[in-house]
């Protein structure tokens, strides 16, 4: 970041606005999708998501505005906001008795682009030698995003209709049901855990007395555990009814990991931070259940845009809070704190979502 800000010139109110474009875009933009879906068509609308990330992520490295660099990093996120919402729904249309296999199959591809981006984006930036090239460690993103429209371009064929389904269940009539509220408000407080850990874990570890390196490699311990993770808990989470026992194992986590970090962050680091990796693991289990919790597809994309849309709109609070409190208490003690006694709200929330339902029949209309 900065290196960026130095080459592009970028305020320190721009800086904040593009750390915050993220959480932004899959707020506002995922809540359309939806609905762009049963206009375009979801394959044409993946399509057109995926031209999106590639055209973004390809031409912010090479203008010289922040303005327009936002603007276009706003169009890639665009672009991946919708795909996110969508892919719930694409795999219910096309491999409706295998969710579980199919979202253990996308969910460990994006554990995977996660970590793979942090550690290899600065290497790449720094191919042959000399200053660190941040455009070219950006662009190469880019190359990706256009591999991965070429299977679309022979999909997008199967949007006939103008919708995918026979009725227009909207996120409105998702927003009238109380499971689509508990999946919302699951996938925020899961979400805020997320980002405030990626966000601000190195620098704890920083302040316990490690080294940079170390810190981003006790950081990359979390990313990396969602790999295995990612690929586990959705088959078991798709062969049991009931994901209760899935939850306690998951959220148990979460104060033991808090707990010492709080109490020795620096007697056994890479424990804490396997342990606290686990509990993030929430995250491929709420993917499945969106899957789970609706009997259709186009039940699928709504209950995703709806879950996903308010679950960011939550989860934006999260990085900028604990970075709030820790610079009004000086400490990690406060922050730490908050986010354990979060962990409380999200396993009452999580647990309910573990219980065998389906949006559709809590709408007036079903009833």
């Amino acid at each position: 970041l900065d290196e960026l800000r130095d080459g592009l010139g970028m305020s320190t109110l721009a800086a904040s606005v593009l750390t915050t474009l993220p959480v932004l875009s899959f707020a506002t933009i995922g809540a359309l999708a939806p609905r762009l879906a049963r206009g375009v068509g979801i394959h044409r609308l993946t399509l057109l998501a995926l031209v999106a990330v590639t055209v973004g992520l390809a031409t912010r490295a090479v203008v010289h505005q922040p303005i327009v660099f936002l603007l276009l990093s706003f169009l890639s996120l665009s672009g991946m906001a919708a795909a996110n919402v969508l892919l719930p729904s694409l795999v219910k249309a096309h491999f409706p008795d295998r969710i579980g296999q199919l979202t253990a199959v996308y969910s460990t591809a994006l554990a995977i682009g996660l970590t793979g981006a942090s550690v290899l984006t600065v290497p790449i930036a720094k191919i042959g030698g000399g200053d660190l090239d941040w455009r070219r460690g950006l662009f190469v993103w880019a190359v990706l995003g256009a591999v991965a429209v070429v299977p679309w371009l022979g999909l997008v064929r199967r949007d006939q209709a103008p919708t995918e389904a026979g009725t227009h269940l909207s996120m409105a009539a998702i927003a009238r049901t109380r499971l689509g509220w508990v999946m919302a408000i699951f996938f925020g407080l899961q979400s805020l855990q997320a980002y405030s850990v990626f966000g601000w874990l190195a620098q704890v570890y920083r302040d316990a007395g490690f080294s940079a390196t170390t810190a981003g490699l006790l950081l990359g311990i979390v990313t990396g555990i969602s790999i295995p993770g990612s690929t586990v808990i959705p088959l078991l989470a798709a062969r049991m009814p009931n994901q209760t026992a899935i939850v306690i194992a998951l959220m148990v986590c979460y104060p033991i990991a808090y707990v010492g970090l709080l109490v020795a962050p620096d007697t056994v680091p890479w424990l804490w931070a396997l342990v606290l990796g686990i509990g993030l693991c929430t995250f491929p289990l709420i993917l499945t259940q969106i899957g789970l919790r609706s009997r259709t597809a186009e039940g699928t994309a709504a209950l995703s845009g709806f879950t996903q849309s308010i679950g960011y709109l939550i989860a934006v609070v999260g990085p900028f809070g604990i970075g709030a409190l820790y610079d009004a208490t000086g400490g990690w003690t406060v922050p730490l704190l908050v986010l354990l006694v979060l962990a409380l709200p999200q396993l009452v929330v999580a647990l309910v979502a573990a219980r065998p339902a389906y949006v559709e029949d809590e709408l007036p209309a079903r009833r």
